[in-house]
């Protein structure tokens, strides 16, 4: 096995692995695609397996592709936990940093001014895009850290929890149930319900799904909408609820309004920052910078 699987050989896996595409996995590698497409098929045969299947459209891992991620995910994390243990790594001068936008905490507001006021990095440049996505960019060395929010699949990732925010309803302020100054699931009932996709966040839909059918709720839904002004505009004119963590009330708009749910801490969304293990400098900066703020913050809110 040492001879048939190498450090190398894992690179090339795991970046055809992440992206499903030989041509973007060769763009992230800086290498052309015929290459690595040769280099792969010669790990399959070493290995005596094929890891991927292949077709003009399409390209999955096989069972054993599926069997061996966990295993190299694992690996090269170990190998740069080692190489972190001897060297201190400077920090990057330019900061490429995620934003999730899966949640609106008002610590977020003037967050990079405060960062960039520190000193330390000659730039700070940000990124918003969904938690999953932010990982993804992670791994592939393409941010030094995000914020991201969890429930979220982060194997390989070191993360740090900064906040935890229960889950409201924001409703339309005509919908029978915006008299009550608190609201249960079963309240809700046949309420239509905006609902996200799990392809779009796995990890935290499983997390959201579990929670209803312990309450034995199953509401009739409609594909939320990843810009948040589309749907409160949705959610004002009575189309849908939707919930949401507790920062979303600082979006205000005529015709919404926020109640707390009653299963709220069930479901609520904690926010993290996470960042390869060989960036440990960064989760201990980032957090002193950000914290006091948002300890403030929630104290006025």
């Amino acid at each position: 096995m040492t001879a048939a699987l190498d450090s190398r050989g894992i690179a090339l896996f795991l970046a055809v692995a992440d992206t499903l595409s030989f041509r973007q996995a060769a763009e992230r590698l800086h290498m052309s695609q015929p290459p690595l497409s040769r280099a792969i098929r010669q790990l399959e045969d070493r290995l005596g397996t094929p890891l991927f299947f292949r077709d003009t459209h399409t390209v999955r891992l096989t069972p054993a592709g599926e069997r061996l991620l966990p295993h190299a995910r694992r690996i090269v994390r170990l190998l740069e936990q080692a190489q972190a243990s001897v060297a201190a790594p400077a920090l990057p001068a330019r900061l490429r940093l995620g934003l999730t936008t899966a949640v609106e905490p008002p610590w977020f507001r003037g967050m990079v001014g405060r960062i960039a006021s520190c000193g330390r990095f000659d730039a700070v440049l940000t990124t918003s895009d969904s938690s999953p996505r932010l990982v993804r960019q992670l791994r592939a060395r393409r941010l030094d850290a995000a914020f991201i929010a969890l429930p979220t699949e982060t194997e390989g990732l070191s993360v740090t929890i900064l906040d935890r925010q229960a889950m409201m309803v924001a409703m339309s302020t005509a919908h029978p149930l915006a008299r009550r100054r608190s609201v249960s699931l079963r309240e809700l009932g046949d309420t239509t319900m905006y609902a996200f996709e799990r392809a779009r966040q796995p990890a935290f839909f499983d997390h959201c799904h579990a929670v209803f059918r312990r309450h034995g709720y199953a509401p009739r839904t409609l594909r939320e909408p990843e810009d948040h002004h589309v749907l409160l505009a949705g959610v004002a004119n009575g189309e849908a609820c939707a919930l949401l963590p507790r920062s979303f009330m600082s979006l205000k708009r005529t015709g919404v309004c926020y109640r707390p749910l009653k299963e709220g801490d069930e479901l609520a969304v904690s926010i993290g920052l996470a960042a390869h293990p060989d960036r440990a400098e960064l989760l201990g900066l980032l957090p002193r910078l950000v914290l006091p703020w948002a300890a403030k913050d929630r104290k006025t809110a």
